[in-house]
C-alpha cells in the first residue's frame, strides 16, 4: 500500500508542475531563447524608433527595408575589394585574366595598368576597360567581366535556424532564399520574428518581416543583399511546450518507477 501511497502523492505533485507550466506557456523566456528578445520584443512595438550604437551611427526600427544607396535602382550591388572577377576582351585571349580586387579597391590589366573598380557595377567597369583599351591598344573593343567569387555578396543568417552562418547568395535572393540556406527553422524558431538588418550609410535599419504570410502570399517576399544579416527568434509558446513535453517525460518515466512492487 505504500508504493500506490506514493503513486498518489506524486500524481498531486505532478498536477501542481502541469498546472504551473500551462501558466507559464504565457509568460516563458526560457533560458534556450536569444538574450536579446526583450530588446526585440521592444522593437517590434516602434515602427520608427532610432538607438544609438557604439560605432556612432544609430539603430532605425522600419516596416520594410530599402535597398542598399549604393546599388542602381536596387537592382545590382557595386564590386568590392577582395571580388575575385574574370575579366574577357573578345578575340583577344592573351589580354584575360582572372584578377582580384585589392585593398585599396584596384585591380591591374595588362597594357593598361590599374583602375579602380570596388563601388562601380559590373555594366561600369566594362565600359571603363573598353574605354581604357580602345583609347590606344583595340579597335571596338568588347570586354566582359564576371564575378567568381564575391564578399560583398555574402549574408549572415543566424538564430533559431536549423544551421546558422556566413553564406554566399545570388543577385536576386530573397528572404526565403535566406532562410533555405539556414535550413529552415528550429523547433522553437517563429516565423514571425524574423529580423533583417541592413547597414545604410552611417545606421543600421532593421525590419520584422513575418515568413508564414510570406509563404501564404498575404505579404512581399523581401529582396535580400550582401552584407545583410538576418536573425530568427525564439517562439515563447515553442519553448513553453517544449518545457512541457520535457516535464512529462520525467513524469512518465517516475511514475513508472513508483508503481514497482515494493518501493
Amino acid at each position: 500500500m505504500g508504493g500506490f501511497r506514493f503513486v498518489e502523492s506524486f500524481a498531486g505533485t505532478i498536477c501542481v508542475l502541469f498546472a504551473s507550466l500551462a501558466m507559464s506557456a504565457c509568460t516563458s523566456t526560457s533560458s534556450t531563447a536569444p538574450s536579446s528578445s526583450a530588446s526585440v520584443d521592444a522593437l517590434q512595438l516602434t515602427s520608427s524608433s532610432s538607438t544609438p550604437l557604439s560605432s556612432g551611427g544609430a539603430l532605425q526600427v522600419v516596416k520594410d527595408l530599402p535597398a542598399p544607396q549604393n546599388t542602381q535602382n536596387g537592382s545590382e550591388q557595386p564590386l568590392s575589394p577582395n571580388d575575385v572577377l574574370e575579366v574577357n576582351v573578345f578575340q583577344v585571349d592573351n589580354l584575360n585574366r582572372t584578377v582580384q580586387v585589392d585593398a585599396g579597391g584596384q585591380i591591374s590589366l595588362p597594357l593598361i595598368g590599374t583602375m579602380t573598380a570596388a563601388g562601380k557595377s559590373v555594366r561600369q567597369l566594362e565600359k571603363e576597360i573598353e574605354t581604357a583599351y580602345g583609347a590606344k591598344y583595340l579597335q571596338s573593343p568588347e570586354v566582359s567581366v564576371f564575378v567568381k567569387e564575391s564578399v560583398g555578396q555574402r549574408i549572415t543568417v543566424d538564430g533559431e535556424v536549423t544551421r546558422g552562418g556566413i553564406f554566399p547568395v545570388t543577385s536576386n535572393a530573397s528572404l526565403i532564399d535566406a532562410i533555405a540556406l539556414a535550413g529552415g527553422f528550429n523547433a522553437v524558431g517563429d516565423a514571425k520574428k524574423v529580423f533583417v538588418y541592413r547597414n545604410i550609410g552611417s545606421n543600421t535599419l532593421v525590419a520584422n518581416y513575418n515568413v508564414e504570410e510570406i509563404r501564404a502570399g498575404k505579404s512581399r517576399n523581401p529582396r535580400i543583399y550582401g552584407g545583410d544579416k538576418v536573425v530568427v527568434f525564439a517562439s515563447k509558446s515553442k519553448i513553453a511546450m517544449n518545457n512541457l513535453k520535457d516535464a512529462l517525460g520525467v513524469a512518465s518515466s517516475a511514475a513508472r518507477i513508483a508503481v514497482v512492487p515494493g518501493l
